[in-house]
């Protein structure tokens, strides 16, 4: 039993968090309110328990070395809530880019910072299967963690085995021939059959792994022209907020130039190929908009790469996210509704002026302004 006095003389109460998170021992609480009057004391009270988040379980993968189409199975049993198991949504931790300013080179690093995490799978069931994205560039190690979530939101963090996945190039270039080719066989590639499926789960696991090899030969092939004599301010094309470079003047090369518009044209067709695949996909749960929001961030990375129709269809399916969050946002968990809004700002500063942005901006401001006025009240 403890009294915490939280305030006097005032008819109005906030908390936040880190009331509860400061007394994590306290799981039933009581919040009373004394009403003093010149001729008698009145009171009033609420009652309420803190949730606890699911224990008692485990989660494991299998097998623990794989290519980018491997099966993996994600098993997570005996996990135990009083309020049920609602599911569990599979991260890892991707690839992210340094743009140094005294050269101008991309070097990819990987993190485990958990901020940094990106969403591969949910599901309702205990054991599911999954495919990965390529991991680490030194030792293709990939970090992966386990949310476990109760029905009325509570989470437990479950990090578990990194696994050895490697790029299944022989199978990429396959596609990446075939598209530039206008094959009529292309229907055969391993990796058009699984973006065929419809399911969301294969679909956004395979864009945000073709996305990350994409992203990566892009800065490889301008890393190329670099080298090979052609001025990196005359022919990148950097993120927002990047910062301007300055380079010494280098004779073009016009043989190098040709190459690496050859390269670019090629990866933007794969792009255009790419995005059909998923503005179509229903939009079902907050995990829904957080996995096709995270697949479009991926697959808009290189900004140089995306033709007016890739841009229109994702600004329109950017807006359809934004709007199908917007019509949820007071039913879903805060950390939900700032993941998925995280995602969305990123996807809409990729796509920088194109039509709908207003829109999908406006109703971002509207839902993460309500989100952070929520989460401080009780």
């Amino acid at each position: 039993y403890l009294l915490i006095i939280l305030g006097t003389n005032t008819s109005n109460f906030t908390a936040t968090d880190q009331l509860f998170l400061n007394n994590l021992q306290i799981s039933l609480w009581r919040f009373e309110v004394v009403y003093t009057f010149q001729s008698a004391v009145s009171a009033s009270a609420l009652n309420f328990i803190i949730n606890q988040p699911p224990s008692n379980g485990s989660c494991s993968i299998n097998p623990l070395n794989g290519t980018m189409t491997t099966l993996f199975t994600i098993e997570c049993p005996d996990w135990y809530d009083v309020d049920g198991i609602q599911d569990y949504s599979l991260y890892c931790m991707l690839s992210f880019h340094y743009e140094l300013t005294f050269v101008h080179f991309v070097i990819l690093a990987w993190t485990t910072d958990i901020s940094q995490k990106t969403i591969i799978a949910f599901s309702p069931e205990y054991n599911f299967q999954v495919r990965l994205p390529a991991g680490d560039n030194e030792t293709s190690l990939l970090n992966l963690v386990i949310y476990v979530r109760d029905v009325v939101g509570s989470v437990t963090q479950v990090n578990i085995s990194s696994v050895n996945v490697i790029a299944d190039l022989v199978v990429i270039n396959d596609l990446i021939d075939k598209i530039t080719n206008s094959s009529s066989t292309i229907t055969n590639n391993a990796i058009v059959r699984l973006l065929s499926s419809g399911n969301q789960n294969v679909v956004g696991q395979m864009i945000i792994s073709l996305s990350q090899e994409l992203n990566q030969m892009s800065s490889e092939n301008l890393d190329k022209a670099i080298s090979s004599g052609i001025s990196a301010v005359d022919i990148s094309v950097s993120s927002l907020g990047s910062q301007s470079l300055q380079q010494v003047s280098i004779l073009l090369n016009e043989s190098a130039l040709v190459n690496y518009n050859t390269e670019l044209n090629s990866l933007a067709n794969v792009r255009d190929y790419l995005v059909t695949f998923i503005t179509n996909l229903l939009i079902t749960t907050s995990n829904s908009i957080i996995l096709q929001s995270s697949s479009l961030v991926q697959l808009t990375q290189a900004t140089n790469q995306l033709t007016r129709k890739t841009l229109m269809l994702v600004s329109n399916r950017c807006y359809e996210l934004s709007a199908a969050l917007y019509a949820i946002f007071e039913k879903i968990s805060y950390e939900d509704a700032r993941s998925a809004s995280n995602q969305l700002f990123q996807c809409a500063t990729n796509l920088l002026n194109v039509k709908y942005i207003n829109l999908v901006l406006s109703l971002l401001y509207q839902t993460l302004e309500t989100v952070n006025v929520n989460d401080d009240m009780i």
